[in-house]
């Protein structure tokens, strides 16, 4: 359940600033990294930071925790601390966040079926530049 939401959602809802219901969803998983975390937590389950962390290249410690705030703060996520030293913590996604993993894997399925399409677009886009 969420019990607080990032300031920048709440406002966009209290001005009525959302034309639509899409504008919502895409403010919820906008973020470069987002729907991969989410794909990562749907298909495999709960992960610890570092394990997030080596996923992906390319992404900082901040941007990475950023991001994973957004998303528990949204209520998609939910960090779990367990009372250990060094202390655990695990992300998992709550059930609303397992309500988006069908929106994830269209988005994937799309990616799969025109990754070739666009790849050869690229190269014919480069030899055209050159």
């Amino acid at each position: 359940m969420v019990t607080t939401l990032r300031q920048d959602l709440q406002k966009r809802l209290l001005n009525g600033e959302f034309n639509c219901e899409k504008e919502l969803t895409l403010s919820i998983l906008s973020g470069k990294w987002k729907i991969v975390i989410l794909w990562h937590l749907g298909h495999e389950g709960a992960h610890r930071y570092g394990e997030l962390f080596r996923l992906f290249k390319n992404i900082s410690n901040r941007i990475l925790t950023k991001q994973l705030r957004e998303l528990e703060q949204d209520g998609i996520i939910y960090r779990n601390i367990y009372p250990e030293i060094p202390p655990k913590v695990e992300y998992l996604l709550t059930d609303l966040g397992k309500t988006l993993i069908p929106i994830v894997d269209a988005m994937f399925d799309w990616g799969k079926a025109n990754m070739q399409y666009y790849a050869e677009l690229a190269r014919q886009s480069g030899k055209q530049q050159e």
